[in-house]
Parts: structure tokens; sequence; C-alpha cells
């Protein structure tokens, strides 16, 4: 019986976040392209496989040294019930991010805060809501997502699996628009990602926050006149 309770609970779980993470859900999703359009006008994207470079590429200089550090700092917070840290990276999320990706990352943050708030069990979880709701914390999108996440005993691993799975589909959906890549090939590259994702070193994250993307920086500063793009449902 123990078992199967166990097994239902998980299954809960991840049905919720399915449906939290769905981008046709009224929370609306984001995602920032950083440099998308210059590559693909400079041909450093231009198929298939560079497609894939530039999206593990992504995930190693972007992610890794700045969301999933995040992650990782939140879910030690709330393990250690230390809400002033949480205030904290919650204040500070924005300082790593371009004017219009944190007011997105807030935005989209308050509207899964505002459908969600009633879901928390944990006491530390539902004390970081009570000060979303109060206005005392800003409920940045990741922050959030990541106290749901832990809240559920959904495991650092498995959450950002979710979460960047859900953004790499953001940003093969603008790639659609914006290249001659077919559909089926994204497909196809994105079932690929879930191996790769599965077989990332999650135990060994850096304890550093870095907003230094080389990826993103570099062909900004060959191509000044076209900037990276928000995407936003």
């Amino acid at each position: 019986m123990e078992k199967h309770t166990t097994h239902t609970k998980t299954l809960k779980s991840l049905s919720r976040f399915l449906q939290i993470l769905d981008g046709s859900f009224p929370s609306g999703v984001f995602v920032h392209s950083f440099g998308l359009e210059p590559h693909m006008v400079l041909e450093e994207v231009k198929d298939i496989d560079t497609l894939r470079e530039y999206l593990k590429n992504f995930i190693y200089d972007q992610y890794a040294k700045q969301e999933f550090v995040y992650i990782k700092k939140v879910y030690e917070a709330l393990s250690s019930e230390n809400l002033v840290v949480l205030k904290k990276l919650d204040k500070n999320l924005g300082a790593y991010l371009t004017f219009e990706y944190a007011k997105a990352s807030k935005h989209i943050g308050e509207n899964y805060f505002a459908q969600t708030k009633t879901l928390p069990q944990k006491q530390i979880v539902k004390e970081y809501f009570l000060k979303i709701e109060n206005k005392q914390c800003l409920g940045n999108e990741l922050l959030v997502l990541s106290s749901l996440a832990f809240d559920m005993d959904i495991k650092i691993e498995d959450f950002i699996v979710m979460w960047t799975k859900k953004n790499l589909i953001n940003i093969c959906a603008a790639t659609l628009k914006i290249s001659r890549i077919k559909p089926s090939q994204i497909q196809q590259l994105l079932f690929e990602f879930d191996e790769f994702l599965d077989e990332f070193d999650y135990e060994n994250i850096d304890e550093k926050i870095t907003n230094f993307n080389p990826l993103f920086e570099e062909v900004i500063f060959k191509h000044k006149n076209l900037e990276p793009k928000l995407f936003i449902t």
C-alpha cells in the first residue's frame, strides 16, 4: 500500500507539472532567443546539425551557468527552510537578466503564482508564496516553478529536465518560423535532447552564478544591427 501511495503521488506531481508547463496553459510561456536570429542571418545556424550545436552550447553556456545554479540554490534554501536566502535569490535574479527578460520573468511568474498558489503543502513554500501575495517577494518564474517542484517532491534533476525541455521546444518553435529546417527534423532533434539531458552532470552544477554567454556575446558583437527577441505566448 505504501509503495502504491508513493507511486500515485509521483504521478500526480508529474501530471500537474505537465499542465503547468504546457505552453497553451493560461499562464503563458516565454523564452529568450539569445542570439538565434543573428545566428540564422550569419548562417552559424543553417541546418539541423548546426541547430543541434547551438542548443547544446546554449545549455552549456547559459543554463548550466545561470538557471541551473539558481535552481540548485533555491532547492538548497527550501531544504534548509531559509526564507531569507530565498527572498534574496528572488530579488537578485533580475540583475542577471536583460531588461525585457527580467520583466517577462516577473510577469509570467505572477501568472504561475496566481493559478497555483493553493497547491503548496510544505510550510516553507507556503511562507514564500505568502510573501509573493503580500508583495514582499517578486515571484520570478524560475523561483515560483522551482518552489512548486520542491513542494511536489520532484527531484531537482527531473525539474531541470522538464523546465529545459519546455524552453527548447519554444526555441525550436521559433526556429520553424525563421528557418527552412523541416519540422520532422526538429522533432527528432528534441527527442535526442532527452538523452543529452539524461546524461548531464547535475551533481556538479557550479556554485557561482554567471550571466556571461559567449555564444550570445560573440554573435551580437558580430552583427550589431540585430538584437535577440523575446518570444511570448
